[in-house]
């Protein structure tokens, strides 16, 4: 292998390292991070976002390899305004889950007939049952990412399986798609080998993977910190969300505006 490649794939490994640190990203996993209060569990919210993100670049970019495709600017603007998008619903979604914190489900048997009841404690300390699980229930657990388990009882669709999270991954495969998957095409197109570009992708992941690993690790700090104290971790869950709807606010004006999306620019 010529010191170039090897110049060329060090390289995707150590942009692997820094684009973790990319400020979008910093404000979304903070958001999913708020769910939890267990450092060692936060790091699975890195790795997972990192294995999504790097799902969408290794798609994107053997499609480049392979047929040359190449992606207009004005389709990623829309990829970038996409997150902004998604990063005011994180932001939202964790307002949402502080009122309804409570809230969740159980089955009931009724003449012979199963059914879902859905009840909070948030308004009240007795069990206030609605009856059957109307569609506007179903509102409450996709903002609050809580959907039917085991037993009666709601759990977090962010979490998913042990040491997999699927929330955190889909979050990711959203990220490849913006500003990400542009500047891979560049650094792609220069490569005469397919599978020296499918090998700086990999390093590229990899190093992304390991980097928001960590991130999240620390990220995950403060909530831990304050998980016995409710009212102070609920205002350290307040200020991540008023972070995330803010920075994905401010990113869609700035690619609709100011990168001229929807001005005609």
């Amino acid at each position: 292998m010529e010191p170039t490649i090897w110049a060329v794939l060090t390289l995707g490994l150590l942009l692997g390292v820094r684009h973790a640190f990319d400020a979008d990203h910093l404000v979304a996993v903070s958001t999913i991070v708020s769910e939890y209060r267990n450092p060692l569990k936060a790091i699975w919210i890195g790795v997972s976002w990192g294995l999504g993100h790097t799902t969408t670049l290794l798609l994107a970019g053997v499609l480049v390899l392979t047929i040359k495709l190449s992606l207009p600017n004005r389709l990623a603007l829309f990829f970038e305004f996409a997150v902004g998008i998604m990063l005011v619903f994180l932001g939202v979604q964790i307002f949402w889950n502080i009122r309804k914190k409570k809230v969740h489900v159980h089955p009931h048997e009724y003449e012979e007939r199963s059914h879902w009841h859905i009840h909070s404690h948030a308004d009240s300390s007795e069990h206030g049952h609605h009856r059957g699980f109307k569609l506007r229930n179903w509102a409450y657990f996709l903002m609050a990412g809580i959907v039917p388990g085991e037993h009666g009882h709601g759990k977090l669709v962010g979490p998913g399986k042990p040491f997999f999270r699927l929330k955190s991954y889909v979050v990711g495969t959203i990220h490849g798609l913006a500003g990400s998957a542009a500047l891979m095409l560049l650094v792609l197109a220069g490569l005469k080998s397919t599978w020296t570009g499918i090998s700086y992708i990999l390093l590229f992941g990899l190093g992304s993977v390991a980097s928001m690993g960590a991130v999240t690790f620390f990220i995950s700090m403060p909530f831990s910190a304050s998980a016995r104290m409710p009212r102070l971790n609920q205002i350290v869950q307040m200020a991540a969300g008023t972070l995330g709807i803010a920075f994905g606010l401010f990113l869609m004006y700035e690619v609709g505006i100011g990168e001229g999306l929807f001005g005609g620019g």
